[in-house]
């Protein structure tokens, strides 16, 4: 895990990933795994497509992609709207937060946006112990 971050080419995305593996920890509890080559991902829950298919995924992550560091936010924005006004620069995908650099942001209201995501994946998939 520390390999791979400490690989990402561009120093600022660099310290950006680190505060963002720190802040992933803190928040869900959970040690960083890598899934694939590169997303760092924390938890995981079993999903089943509307095919049939069934698979496993993390339940948050991110990843330094090249034109902006990729946020997983699993259950996605559409209740969002207020704390997405208040994050500053970014754009969103289905379930993913893209931002240039965490300077860019609120870093609060980043948490804040983690921490729902993570809760609600903790409601809609428990975890069996």
């Amino acid at each position: 895990m520390s390999s791979f971050l400490a690989a990402v080419k561009d120093e600022s995305k660099r310290e950006d990933c680190f505060k963002l593996l720190d802040l992933f920890t803190e928040i869900t509890g959970c040690e960083a795994k890598m899934w694939g080559s590169s997303i760092v991902g924390f938890g995981s829950y079993q999903y089943q497509s509307k095919s049939g298919y069934q698979s496993e995924w993390m339940r948050t992550g991110f990843s330094p992609r090249a034109q902006a560091l990729s946020l997983y936010i699993m259950p996605g924005f559409s209740e969002e709207s207020e704390l997405l006004s208040k994050l500053g620069k970014y754009k969103t995908g289905k379930s993913c937060l893209y931002v240039k650099r965490l300077s860019d942001i609120d870093e609060e209201v980043l948490r804040a946006l983690i921490v729902q995501g993570f809760q609600t994946m903790n409601e809609r998939y428990p975890t069996e112990e």
